[in-house]
């Protein structure tokens, strides 16, 4: 399962980290965070991970289909 890591500075910044999570999904839980916490984000850093193929549960797969397991 992924983590996401957040930190928060005093002058507003927020920075957001995911770890675990492969594949462009990463970008998802960035526009939850931006919409959550009303903020544009300014700048995108890839790691390794976003570059890995994602690998997708049954369960997951169904979901994302709409399908009822």
């Amino acid at each position: 399962m992924g983590k996401m890591k957040i930190r928060l500075f005093p002058d507003g910044t927020i920075q957001m980290e995911t770890e675990g999570i492969k594949g462009k999904r990463c970008m998802d839980y960035a526009k939850v965070l931006e919409r959550l916490a009303d903020a544009k984000i300014s700048s995108i850093e890839k790691t390794e991970e976003y570059y890995q193929q994602e690998v997708l549960t049954m369960e997951e797969q169904a979901k994302e289909r709409n399908f009822d397991i």
